[in-house]
């Protein structure tokens, strides 16, 4: 059965996902690199991101592995996509990561302006839906045949998909560094009352993993 999960979403101590003033120069945010510090050096980044040898191993790679498992399809929000907003003042900008984008499978933008589908390098499409979190989800996982859906960020589509109850499960590195801006990845949401409980608590030397599980909804 296809799973909706969120893998490797990275908050600060005081809880922010992203930092202030997100731009082409700061894509996370102000201090928001700060935040994945635990991730770059691993195996798993350098070679599914970065498509280079070596890296580390041990705890953050397990879990950076972890996120690239049994995954069909991705949904991001358009700041995941590149930092224009509105409408599209022409159809250069082909997303943050260049010809040979990290996803390999079909990922869906979240926006409110329409554009076609964009193939990339290595197997990624990028495929813009304008209809709203259940659209693209549906879209996802009929593209994901039976695999599962990332929701790969930012904060505000992620807390869109906890709102309605439809992530399965959530794993979040607390990273040791304070942001003290920017946006709260649990602001306003009880994740209590939202059925999610804590399966999994492990720190490495860079961060602290947590992998929140809705109870008692698989058919989320």
């Amino acid at each position: 059965m296809t799973r909706v999960r969120v893998a490797s979403f990275t908050i600060s101590l005081d809880g922010y996902g992203a930092g202030p003033n997100q731009d082409i120069n700061n894509p996370l945010g102000i201090g928001g690199t700060d935040l994945p510090q635990w991730l770059f050096p691993t195996r798993t980044f350098q070679r599914n991101v970065l498509g280079a040898d070596g890296g580390t191993s041990g705890i953050d790679d397990d879990f950076a592995a972890q996120g690239f498992k049994n995954v069909g399809a991705w949904i991001l929000g358009r700041n995941m996509f590149g930092p224009i907003r509105g409408s599209w003042p022409d159809m250069n900008w082909k997303g943050w990561w260049g010809n040979n984008p990290p996803y390999h499978v079909p990922a869906f933008i979240l926006t409110h302006h329409a554009r076609a589908p964009i193939q990339m390098e290595g197997g990624t499409t990028f495929h813009f839906v304008t209809g709203g979190i259940h659209e693209a989800l549906d879209r996802a996982r009929e593209a994901a045949n039976g695999m599962d859906v990332r929701i790969g960020g930012g904060t505000n589509t992620i807390q869109q998909y906890l709102h309605a109850g439809l992530i399965n499960e959530l794993h979040v590195a607390i990273s040791p560094v304070l942001l003290g801006g920017g946006e709260r990845l649990f602001e306003g949401i009880d994740m209590r009352a939202l059925g999610y409980e804590c399966v999994q608590f492990v720190a490495s030397e860079k961060a602290t993993h947590v992998v929140l599980r809705r109870q008692g909804h698989d058919d989320a």
